[in-house]
């Protein structure tokens, strides 16, 4: 039978919940448990798709293309496990369902209410994933803060799913600050006690307190906590912050997370677990021999959470390097035909970011053909390959008004356009080019080189395409389409023939790199990025 965790957070935002479910699945999944981790938002979005990256960070995208939440990214790159769209549900979806279903009369004319409706739909999706047969424990992170008015339905939920599982079935994991007062020198429990009360009043006692801190958590200090939030000494658990990400896992080991989670639901202790690859990669991570510093051209830059998966795959690909990748954010409307010899200095490599509209589009045009003249490594990704195209066309093919149709629907010479299929969509929400999609890679090529096989699958986020009625000028005058989509021709690899490194996808390679098995683009342009330096 499945047993289910559902970790939640109080006191502030931003704890890193994803991060603590994360680590605490791999320290499960290198016990030889099956685990997967689903995240429940309470946003009222179908999906963070029409967000803005201001508002949530990037979008992450799963291989059977929904538009998911930040936070199935650590999922994936912690367990190297492909997450779906049942990993994650919104507010906004679990009323559609239930909207849906009174409209259809399936209530039989009953007052369709928060409870039991909406709180037995949100019951049904928590445990879809357990029912597959599939894993031992399912792992659900509750998104926002204890004590948001949004959230109470999930809470009521869990409070609702514990009774109905019984005992050693399911357990609660309640991540809160402990605070630290410079002014009287001492760290301070009444935030947490204050949250685990509001907790309480729903009806949900936690089994475990994780505490962020700046410091240590003394014994007494444990004691107190544990005290006045109910809970064994040996549950409260301190989580002090990390250099990185990546060293959590092994911190949680330490205070030994694991143990006490598998102890409380009856589920064997005696398997060790295996992190042995994950300590070499850290140990690689950790010492580098050599240093690079790529730029990062994009139009969010002010929030790098906006570019969380390919910060992340900068690591992967640092790490199978033995290399500590230095990333700089440029602003891209920050830069022009004059001053982008300047901005690039001292750079190694430029990767010129995925994004939506016109914004910044001048600027990454003058970065491509900057580093396409001066043979300095270029990789491009989604809107970063489309500007490579566009820039080709203009400076190389002669098009001087080449362009996306996205950027300018009157232009002559579209040489990224609108796919039939896509002319006549009206709602922005899902209606993409979304998910793993197949491409064939022709031999010789870089692209060849770089992922050794010919038949890769890569995930997409877009709704412009290669305008393939270009195509033979762009090959004749250099500009190779390496890698095409078996089933429509589309373009998917685009890169030039005379140049160190100039490599540039309609997909997004970012979304698939994992600590397991870092992305050969990323490993491959950070060693470009070397090879340059040197």
């Amino acid at each position: 039978m499945t047993k289910y965790i559902f970790v939640t957070g109080g006191v502030t935002s931003s704890l890193g919940k994803g991060i603590i479910a994360a680590s605490l699945a791999k320290l499960l999944q290198a016990r030889g448990f099956k685990v997967t981790i689903q995240k429940f938002d309470p946003y009222i979005n179908i999906d963070p798709g029409t967000l803005n990256p201001y508002e949530h960070g990037e979008c992450y995208v799963t291989e059977d293309g929904a538009e998911t939440d930040l936070d199935l990214g650590h999922y994936e790159r912690f367990l190297n496990v492909p997450t779906s769209q049942a990993n994650n549900v919104t507010t906004g979806r679990i009323y559609k369902h239930v909207i849906e279903k009174e409209r259809e009369g399936a209530y039989l004319g009953k007052t369709v209410q928060v409870i039991p409706h909406i709180t037995d739909e949100i019951k049904r999706r928590m445990q879809l994933l357990g029912e597959t047969g599939e894993y031992d424990i399912v792992i659900t992170e509750l998104g926002g803060t204890v004590g948001d008015i949004e959230s109470l339905p999930f809470i009521e939920a869990v409070r609702q799913l514990r009774w109905e599982l019984g005992n050693n079935d399911s357990l609660v994991i309640h991540l809160t600050l402990v605070p630290y007062l410079a002014a009287a020198g001492e760290l301070k429990t009444k935030p947490t006690q204050h949250s685990v009360k509001t907790l309480l009043e729903y009806g949900v006692q936690p089994d475990i307190l994780v505490c962020r801190t700046e410091h240590k958590l003394t014994p007494e200090i444990r004691k107190k906590l544990a005290l006045f939030c109910n809970v064994n000494i040996n549950a409260v658990v301190e989580s002090i912050d990390a250099r990185t990400i990546y060293d959590v896992p092994l911190l949680m080991l330490k205070e030994q997370l694991d143990k006490t989670v598998l102890s409380k639901l009856k589920l064997s202790t005696k398997n060790e677990p295996n992190l042995e690859n994950w300590k070499n990669f850290l140990g690689r991570l950790k010492n580098p021999t050599n240093e690079v510093n790529i730029a990062l051209v994009g139009k969010y830059v002010e929030l790098p959470d906006a570019y969380k998966s390919i910060a992340e795959a900068f690591i992967h690909a640092g790490s199978a390097n033995e290399t500590k990748v230095k990333v700089r954010y440029i602003a891209a409307e920050s830069i022009n035909d004059e001053n982008v010899a300047d901005k690039l200095k001292n750079l190694d490599g430029v990767l010129v970011a995925p994004g939506f509209g016109e914004r910044g589009l001048d600027g990454k045009l003058s970065t491509i053909e900057f580093v396409r003249k001066n043979k300095i490594p270029f990789f491009g990704i989604c809107l970063g390959m489309q500007c490579a195209v566009i820039e080709f066309g203009r400076n190389v093919l002669g098009l001087k008004d080449a362009n996306s149709f996205e950027m300018n629907d009157k232009t002559t010479n579209p040489v990224i356009n609108l796919m039939e299929e896509q002319k006549n969509i009206k709602n922005m929400g899902g209606t993409m080019r979304l998910g793993a999609y197949d491409c064939e890679i022709k031999k010789g090529t870089k692209a060849f080189g770089i992922y050794g096989k010919a038949k890769i699958s890569e995930r997409h986020r877009h709704r412009y395409e290669f305008n393939n009625d270009y195509l033979k000028d762009y090959e004749k005058a250099g500009m190779i389409a390496s890698g095409i989509n078996p089933n429509t021709g589309l373009v998917e690899i685009v890169e030039l023939k005379d140049h160190p490194f100039f490599v540039a996808g309609q997909f997004h390679p970012e979304l698939k790199s994992t600590v397991a098995n870092p992305h050969p683009l990323f490993v491959s342009f950070v060693a470009a990025c070397l090879a340059n330096k040197k």
